[in-house]
């Protein structure tokens, strides 16, 4: 099916294709090739950006994925493109099934099917305790990390199963290790979410290991990464670093090279499983 086809099927496409650069449109045209393709939601900033630029270094085509930021987007995809990879950027909420369902029929389009899937993209709120928060905040962290990470296994299972006429693939759910501490006096409800997408994990790769489908977690720990200024204390780091088992705290490149190791085929007999990359904690 031709690209204009698929914008009349789906005319939600039009409009993520639209968010494309000219330059990264001009980055699509040379056919699909015989690359890996992996997805990264969330793949503008931090852990993301450091996975996607990492992956394409292995000869992964990358799509990076964005909610808001395309500046920080379309700078990971040059860093990619000057290097000699593929790459595109393109704007989607996953937090909205429609735009999720874009988001992958535009991969499809310019990339071609994915062989990887990395569920990145995650939100947090401002640090308080649970008996100060509203449904409203939990409904948005809930549908961000956990529906959101949902639906996008739906989408690549539906691209990878051998069921479905795939060739089998990996997905990664990046966790943290907030699943299993709980966070207390910080974000119990972020907790929370990365704690379902842990059993998302654990039940979809039983579900799919017998179509070709291999998933697994890294539960991140204390990383110098963007998304604590979010929670309202951007240097957190700093001050949780100092009195971790490894006396530091950890880089988004550091969870990156574990994402990498569970998505290639140096893991193919893993699956189900997690990889704590936390300094100990």
């Amino acid at each position: 099916m031709g690209l204009g086809a698929r914008a009349r099927q789906f005319p939600g496409v039009a409009a993520l294709d639209a968010s494309l650069s000219p330059a990264t449109r001009a980055a699509t045209r040379s056919g699909h090739g015989e690359r890996v393709i992996v997805l990264i939601t969330g793949g503008g900033r931090g852990i993301g950006a450091e996975t996607a630029r990492l992956a394409a270094t292995r000869g992964y085509a990358v799509c990076v994925n964005f909610r808001a930021d395309r500046r920080a987007a379309e700078a990971v995809v040059a860093d990619i493109t000057e290097r000699g990879g593929r790459a595109i950027a393109v704007r989607a909420d996953v937090s909205i099934e429609a735009d999720v369902v874009r988001l992958f029929d535009t991969v499809d389009a310019h990339l071609g099917r994915i062989t990887g899937l990395v569920n990145n993209a995650g939100i947090l709120e401002r640090q308080m305790r649970v008996d100060e928060m509203d449904a409203a905040r939990i409904a948005r962290v809930f549908a961000t990390n956990v529906t959101g990470a949902f639906v996008c296994a739906r989408e690549a299972v539906r691209r990878m199963s051998t069921a479905h006429g795939g060739a089998g693939g990996s997905i990664i759910n990046v966790s943290s290790r907030a699943a299993v501490l709980g966070s207390p006096g910080e974000y119990v409800d972020y907790a929370a979410s990365k704690a379902a997408l842990d059993a998302l994990t654990v039940g979809l790769a039983k579900e799919v290991a017998a179509d070709g489908i291999r998933v697994n977690g890294v539960r991140a720990g204390i990383i110098d990464t963007e998304i604590h200024a979010s929670g309202g204390e951007p240097r957190r780091v700093n001050r949780l670093g100092p009195t971790l088992p490894m006396r530091r705290y950890g880089e988004a490149i550091e969870v990156a090279r574990a994402i990498l190791w569970l998505l290639s085929d140096e893991a193919s007999y893993t699956t189900a499983s997690f990889v704590d990359v936390a300094g100990g904690r």
